[in-house]
């Protein structure tokens, strides 16, 4: 019998950078590991991963510009500390692998695998690697994708394309359910909108906006971030507005017949599993490093997706590509289901276990 194995797990910054951690926990104890996560001091990880009775440990670290700000001063010595703090941390924790899914604070505990001798695995979610991940993957055994475009940028012979780890849950939603929490009749098709936290203001203001439109023939679900309701819309009927769902979130995808939202790479691999008919708002040049508009390109030209810059959002507009993806959603569903269903979880669980035995080998 094989003695129980240790990973740790780390990544952090958004929640992109940590569900795909959280997804992978069923079959890592599954398989029997004993699992720790390193995520940041003061990060939103930390409140994500410590009520799941993972141990926790934070270091520190400095999020990684590609401009020059006063911040860039002081980035090489959080980034130093958090090396040694990663380095001695994983000596103490002795695990046979480590899994990074990205994020500032994954770069020092990947570099501190290697001093250490320990194989590490990361994941990319996008089509272009993230900096991050740039300067992480020469020090990482094999870099797992989401997309088998990736594979390009990458150096010969270290990607791996696996998809994206989802929870399993997310396949296992109630209709009814979703309809029971938004208050819907489910007379009218549900238009599922996910705003967001980070940088989908202007996706929340294009949809309302556009409810006026909208609401005649479809029932918005939107869930639009922390800190982003709009009390004046509270009694809106046909309108349902949450920060953020969890438990909640099956329930509204198997309530939702299309969705509209940014182009994140983990979203597309949910959309992409429930065989959801979407529209993709991806975020524009000049509020990101153009990973979303790539990410929604290569999904439209599948036929998964329809994209809809958002400088050309308008009320119009927004109700022509919803109805474009709802009238023919059977073609895209159709699309859809060309795609290979193979689970991300399951095959980065086979990248992770053959990482471990090439080390001991």
């Amino acid at each position: 019998m094989n003695p129980r194995r240790t990973i740790v797990l780390t990544g952090g910054g958004t929640g992109g950078h940590v569900t795909p951690n959280i997804a992978l926990l069923p079959y890592l104890r599954q398989k029997g590991y004993k699992v720790y996560y390193v995520g940041s001091t003061d990060g939103m990880e930390k409140n994500l991963i410590e009520p799941l009775g993972i141990p926790y440990y934070g270091i520190d670290s400095e999020r990684l510009n590609r401009y020059f700000t006063l911040e860039n001063l002081t980035m090489p010595f959080h980034v130093i500390r958090g090396l040694f703090q990663a380095k001695k941390l994983l000596k103490k924790l002795k695990p046979d692998v480590v899994f990074s899914k990205g994020g500032f604070v994954s770069v020092p505990v990947v570099i501190a695998a290697k001093w250490n001798k320990i194989p590490c695995v990361c994941h990319e979610s996008d089509i272009t690697p993230g900096l991050a991940n740039k300067l992480a993957t020469p020090f990482a055994q094999k870099v797992c994708v989401n997309f088998e475009d990736a594979l390009q940028y990458l150096p010969q012979g270290k990607g791996v394309y696996t998809g994206t780890p989802i929870r399993d849950s997310l396949l296992q939603g109630s209709r009814e359910k979703g309809l029971e929490i938004s208050g819907f009749s489910g007379k009218k098709p549900i238009l599922l909108v996910m705003g967001g936290s980070t940088g989908a203001r202007a996706l929340n203001d294009g949809i309302r906006e556009a409810l006026p439109v909208l609401l005649p023939e479809f029932d918005v679900l939107h869930l639009c971030g922390k800190g982003n309701l709009d009390p004046a819309l509270k009694e809106q009927t046909g309108y349902f507005q949450i920060e953020y769902a969890n438990e909640e979130m099956p329930h509204f995808y198997a309530a939702a017949d299309a969705a509209i939202c940014r182009a994140g790479a983990n979203s597309l691999a949910e959309l992409l599993a429930l065989r959801l008919p979407n529209v993709l708002v991806p975020l524009p040049l000049s509020a990101s490093r153009g990973d979303q508009i790539l990410n929604a390109k290569s999904f439209t030209e599948k036929g998964y997706s329809v994209t809809l810059e958002q400088e050309k959002m308008t009320p119009e507009s927004i109700l022509q590509s919803v109805n474009e993806v709802y009238q023919n959603r059977q073609q895209y569903i159709e699309a859809m289901e060309k795609a290979s269903r193979q689970s991300g979880s399951e095959r980065v669980l086979e990248v992770i276990e053959q990482a471990i035995v090439k080390q001991q080998g």
